[in-house]
């Protein structure tokens, strides 16, 4: 599965229309992690490979997009982006969870398990 990159479209189809309601309400029929980051930063390039690695580790039970805050101002500013990257987990049926700096893999396999309720594919061997 490929890290699908949001629109401010697409976010409001696929995550939460914040132009509709006001309370939180994802959605999305999986969990999902959403990267927010900008081509310029350079911890930025670190997870970004490690989304794709996570990509495929969760095929199927986890969504995980990428937003850029450069070209998606509107929903950084909404998230409260002020360093980057910040990264979303968001649970079904639950409130979102915003984690700020990069973190190894296993740090993001820790939260998705923790957070979103999904054990990594280690743990469900």
């Amino acid at each position: 599965m490929q890290v699908e990159h949001l629109t401010k479209q697409t976010f409001l189809e696929k995550i939460f229309d914040y132009e509709k309601k006001q309370e939180w309400s994802y959605q999305g029929d999986r969990p999902a992690v959403i990267d927010f980051y900008a081509d310029w930063c350079g911890p930025c390039k670190m997870v970004g490979p490690i989304m794709e690695e996570l990509s495929n580790d969760y095929n199927g039970k986890v969504d995980i997009y990428k937003i850029n805050t450069e070209e998606e101002q509107e929903l950084a500013a909404i998230f409260g982006i002020r360093s980057i990257p910040s990264v979303l987990f968001i649970p079904v049926g639950d409130k979102p969870r915003m984690s700020v700096g990069a973190m190894p893999k296993e740090g993001y396999q820790k939260a998705i398990n923790d957070v979103l309720g999904v054990p990594n594919s280690e743990q469900s061997n």
